[in-house]
């Protein structure tokens, strides 16, 4: 079973909200009392945050669904309902997180960065919260918002200043065990390293932090071998180390050919878009094995080679810790040089230009078959609300429709009576026959659109708008309740 996990995908599904309560306060001598239906919870957000505790993406690789807890309904007496319990995952420091498009989103570095991976729903008014002066007792309330569902990849980039790379058994474990505290396996075959090892370095006053970059091998840039999936961990390091072993018993390698090798690996390897090419990163060559007779030999043959380049050479032993105190400090140096300048730089501001929205904020398209699509973040959010089983909750929807100007809009378009018109897209767009003849705005005056009393009951609604002066509101409540429940008064016949 893997140990180790660099890189997964996370589908991540945040809680949706809970929907508003319809409620009216009834108490003795009051049964009107009004609306007081709360809203519904907000749905649960999914949190990435880095736990320095935290050094694999195994769990993601076992358990790649991840859903937060939904919000709850609202309930009456004004009660709000409970919100959803946000789920927070831990994720080791370094860790990017990219979109099902390979876009970054976030950089996750240093001890308790976050990121909001989904966003929970927002919950639904409750009828308290949609109550106005035109609209006194509302008779729905709003659906809560689904949650954020998202398809993201992380991918770890080890946080280290200084990275060792070389080919299988050169020795960079045993190395890293020698200048540091880490305990590597060790062994005297290719690929005993499956996953980079972290070690801290202390050289006089400086200290950093040194990774070995395990499988490198020719064509690792092109997935050969285990040296793909391990170079972006050297992304993030100042310098690079050339652990070479000049001590190999194969016939057709030596040091100076495994360097080129290594560094065409490197000029082919494409790294995050601003960071700096890997084969530019200051460099310096270790030879390592000296401590054997044939090694020494090799090293003495082979350096001057890498002097003429420009190269600093160490000749070193991990072994027998032969050159690892020069080794140490050279490191030291290159770190304390990208520190300073990294602290003279200014820093760079990060600048959120967000999408400006169009001064109605939706677009209505004609389409082929004549039918029409209106798409907008309001008009597609606005149609998720409502219970489409309520009448005046439809009212409602449409009134905020034409408040916004989507009928006008619809008008300008060329649209009739008994169009088609989809709000959405795809198969959770809603279809809907267009009726022209409301426009914008049209609020009724003894209720809302889609449940006006007075096309039940013609003579209450004569009767209210004769007394309106003269009537309070809970007289006229009254009004409405009665001749609604009694459709055969008299009053009635004689209006007809």
């Amino acid at each position: 079973m893997a140990s180790f996990v660099d890189r997964v995908t996370l589908h991540a599904s945040a809680g949706s909200g809970g929907d508003g309560c319809v409620s009216v306060h009834r108490e003795k001598f009051k049964p009107l009392g009004g609306p007081d239906g709360g809203n519904g919870g907000r749905g649960g957000d999914i949190i990435l945050v880095v736990d320095s505790g935290t050094t694999t993406l195994l769990d993601f690789h076992h358990s790649p669904h991840r859903r937060a807890t939904n919000g709850s309904l609202g309930y009456g007496d004004y009660c709000n309902g409970k919100e959803g319990k946000d789920l927070i995952m831990n994720v080791p420091n370094g860790t990017v997180v990219k979109d099902i498009d390979g876009n970054v989103l976030a950089d996750l570095v240093g001890e308790g960065t976050r990121f909001i991976a989904a966003q929970g729903g927002k919950g639904g008014l409750g009828n308290a919260g949609l109550a106005s002066s035109k609209r006194r007792a509302p008779g729905f309330a709003l659906k809560g918002e689904a949650g954020e569902e998202r398809t993201l990849t992380l991918e770890l980039k080890s946080v280290a200043d200084i990275g060792l790379i070389g080919f299988p058994s050169a020795g960079k474990s045993s190395l890293i065990a020698a200048i540091s505290a880490a305990k590597p396996k060790i062994a005297d075959y290719p690929f005993t390293t499956l996953a980079p090892n972290l070690g801290v370095v202390q050289a006089g006053d400086t200290r950093f932090a040194v990774a070995d970059v395990p499988g490198l091998i020719p064509g690792a840039s092109e997935g050969k071998g285990l040296g793909l999936e391990f170079l972006r961990h050297v992304e993030r390091c100042a310098a690079i180390v050339h652990v070479l072993d000049c001590g190999t018993l194969e016939t057709d390698r030596d040091p100076v050919k495994d360097f080129d090798i290594i560094e065409e690996e490197l000029r082919k390897y494409t790294a995050d878009e601003g960071s700096i090419p890997l084969s530019e990163r200051p460099r310096i060559i270790a030879l390592n094995k000296v401590d054997l007779p044939d090694g020494q030999a090799m090293a003495d043959m082979v350096a001057p080679i890498f002097e003429e380049r420009g190269f600093e050479v160490y000749k070193i032993s991990a072994a027998s810790h032969i050159g690892l105190t020069e080794l140490n400090y050279a490191m030291a140096r290159i770190i304390q040089d990208a520190r300073k300048k990294e602290a003279s730089e200014a820093k760079t501001r990060i600048v959120l230009r967000p999408v400006v929205p169009s001064s109605n904020g939706f677009t209505v398209t004609a389409n082929e078959d004549g039918s029409f699509t209106v798409l907008g973040e309001k008009p597609v959010r606005w149609v998720k609300q409502t219970d489409f089983g309520n009448a005046e909750a439809i009212g409602y929807l449409a009134d905020r429709l034409a408040t916004l100007g989507v009928e006008r809009e619809l008008f300008k378009k060329g649209a009739k009576a008994k169009d088609e018109v989809r709000i959405g897209s795809g198969d959770s767009a809603v279809i809907f026959d267009w009726e022209p003849s409301i426009e914008a705005g049209a609020e009724l005056l003894a209720g809302p659109r889609g449940e006006d009393l007075r096309l039940e009951s013609p003579w209450a609604g004569r009767y209210i708008e004769d007394h309106a002066d003269d009537l309070n509101e809970d007289e006229i409540a009254m009004q409405w309740e009665y001749n609604t429940a009694n459709p055969n008064d008299p009053r009635i016949e004689g209006e007809k």
